[in-house]
């Protein structure tokens, strides 16, 4: 057999081998190809419960082709293993190559069934897109599966998101697509709204019911969210309402606070892996600084209320936080950084977010209002705010990992 350097490949050769895992299979399989003038393109290998799939694609000179096959399936033979081993012309590959665009897309959900997916491929098949490769980042607290997607260049990526968007919200799953490549796992910051987001309460509910406004405010409050009324005006009438609370109720109101389950396993996380994280929040200073401080997150804005001699005046200090200064806060933040707005990431869950959603990278509405998530790039209706990471590529592995090095 001719043992020379390979110059000029011609053939490409997929090894397919699969059986029962054992130690060794890897190292035999490449021990085999070593003699041979060849060049590995791509491998993969995957073992679950205990079954054995492998594969390796790889460029040969036809004149191996048949020494090459009968040492693969010798190998098999010894091992106890299945081997396949398909040749292909490399020019005659390239003619059936199709110019694509590579996406990558993510379902996530508290139980996956097999119709959902179905149904997903469905819809990847009516673009004449395809599925590459797929792979589980997460089985626990929810499922999540990450798809290579290619798809051909005259098909729009926009009518493939509007289709999986719609089919999401019928089948009851979390599902986002974005694109493919290095910079998916590059986005640098990562900002949040505050309330019914990054903690599970509305700050101002917290202190209209100590002021015995409750229902008015809230009233007030989810007609804004909805998008019915102005913010500004309704922050502003929702403040008056709690003139003459102590600042003691302000204190009160802090202990109430919860986080978003996940949220500390998000910022830690990403934190751990050199990403920044803010937040910027129509709610109050006066409330949520000590959590902010408490969290170590790097960017924060809010609203501030007045505070006369100890009590609240039913009155703003500054400039009102709404829904277009959140969306420059966003682009603040990462001129500040360096970070071109496509790496960045921002998570909201009404209304009022909606300018910064469709500033950021990629915009997530969270438990959002209907309005909200049929304007943002994908929703997430899970309770566990740490799900982004899998939006972003980022495996249980390396979550865990940030979680010890906590520890």
């Amino acid at each position: 057999m001719n043992r020379e350097v390979l110059r000029h490949p011609t053939f490409t050769g997929l090894v397919l081998i699969s059986g029962a895992d054992a130690p060794g299979v890897t190292q035999s399989l490449f021990e085999t190809l070593s003699p041979f003038a060849i060049v590995v393109l791509d491998m993969e290998q995957v073992v679950i419960r205990g079954r054995l799939i492998l594969t390796a694609l790889l460029a040969l000179d036809p004149a191996h082709s048949d020494g090459l096959e009968d040492d693969l399936l010798a190998l098999g033979a010894k091992l106890g293993l299945d081997v396949a081993v398909d040749f292909t012309d490399i020019e005659r590959e390239r003619e059936t190559e199709i110019d694509s665009t590579a996406l990558q897309l993510v379902i996530l959900a508290k139980e996956l069934k097999p119709q959902a997916i179905a149904k997903v491929a469905a819809v990847i098949n009516s673009h004449s897109g395809n599925v590459e490769r797929f792979r589980r980042t997460a089985a626990y607290p929810v499922t999540a599966i990450e798809f290579d997607v290619s798809l051909p260049l005259n098909k729009s990526v926009q009518d493939l998101q509007r289709d999986l968007a719609e089919l999401a919200l019928t089948e009851g799953i979390d599902l986002a697509i974005e694109a493919g490549g290095l910079t998916r796992r590059s986005k640098r910051i990562v900002l949040l709204d505050m309330d019914s987001t990054f903690i599970q309460q509305e700050v101002i509910d917290l202190l209209a019911e100590d002021a015995g406004v409750g229902p008015e405010v809230k009233e007030i409050t989810e007609r804004a969210m909805r998008g019915e009324l102005d913010f500004a005006q309704s922050l502003e009438a929702r403040t008056a309402l709690l003139s003459g609370l102590s600042e003691e109720s302000v204190v009160k109101a802090r202990s109430r606070i919860t986080l978003t389950p996940g949220a500390r396993t998000l910022v830690r996380t990403l934190h751990r892996l050199g990403h920044k994280v803010g937040i910027v929040s129509g709610g109050f200073t006066n409330v949520i600084e000590p959590l902010i401080v408490e969290m170590g997150l790097d960017f924060f804005r809010a609203n501030t209320l007045e505070v006369v001699d100890g009590k609240l005046s039913g009155k703003l200090t500054g400039a009102i936080v709404d829904r277009a200064a959140k969306a420059n806060f966003l682009i603040e933040f990462a001129a500040s950084e360096g970070v071109p707005l496509s790496q960045t990431i921002a998570v909201g869950d009404g209304a009022n977010d909606l300018d910064m959603l469709k500033a950021a990278g990629l915009g997530i509405a969270f438990n959002a209002k209907p309005s909200v998530k049929a304007e943002a790039d994908t929703s997430l209706n899970t309770p566990y705010l740490d799900a982004i990471l899998y939006l972003m590529g980022i495996p249980r592995e390396e979550i865990e990992a940030a979680d010890q090095t906590e520890g």
